[in-house]
């Protein structure tokens, strides 16, 4: 199995980050310009209360350096120590599948019950990873 083979789903995961950082930033300019937001708040995140638009992306934003770290950590784990295989690449597929509808839900309609399914599928998924990897590690 080609071992580099994660490294692209670990680049779909940054696609993802920059995306919704730059997205962000474009928010954060519309609502200095449109909603009146001081720019000054952006120093230390305090004193105004942000629009729900720029609210939502910006939660999600600061989520996407939460679990999808150890998503990072497991695949470079994976990718050094030559484990990569065909489940592997499936699971980590299907983590990012998740991290996308989940970033779609929690920055548009934020439905809360579907966004925690989305979350949990994901979280399944990368425990998934994490324990058949412990699995083969305590068995070798």
């Amino acid at each position: 199995m080609n071992q580099d083979l994660i490294l692209i789903p670990l680049f779909a995961m940054f696609l993802l980050t920059l995306g919704v950082g730059l997205w962000m930033l474009k928010l954060r300019f519309k609502a200095v310009k449109e909603d009146n937001l001081n720019p000054g708040y952006f120093l230390l995140n305090k004193g105004a209360k942000l629009p729900d638009y720029l609210a939502k992306v910006s939660n999600h934003y600061t989520n996407l350096f939460e679990l999808p770290v150890l998503f990072y950590v497991v695949c470079l784990v994976l990718y050094a120590g030559h484990k990569v295989d065909g489940l592997y690449i499936t699971f980590a597929w299907a983590f990012v599948g998740a991290r996308y509808v989940h970033a779609y839900i929690h920055t548009t309609n934020n439905i809360l019950k579907l966004r925690r399914l989305a979350f949990l599928v994901g979280t399944l998924v990368l425990s998934c990873i994490w324990v058949r990897l412990l699995v083969q590690v305590v068995s070798a």
